[in-house]
């Protein structure tokens, strides 16, 4: 695939993970790991917040 040009193959599915792993975190990251141009894996590390008040 060349610089500067999108992929429009992404599978269903791992769109569909990717949506759920960001509508499901308030703090936190969603690592999504890519291996010859494709994703491979998604990651959602959440981060729980305590206010002392």
């Amino acid at each position: 695939m060349e610089a500067g040009k999108q992929n429009k193959n992404i599978n269903q599915k791992i769109v569909d993970e990717v949506l759920l792993a960001l509508g499901d975190i308030k703090y936190g990251e969603v690592i999504i790991t890519v291996h010859d141009a494709k994703i491979v894996q998604v990651e959602k590390r959440e981060k729980k917040r305590f206010l002392n008040k």
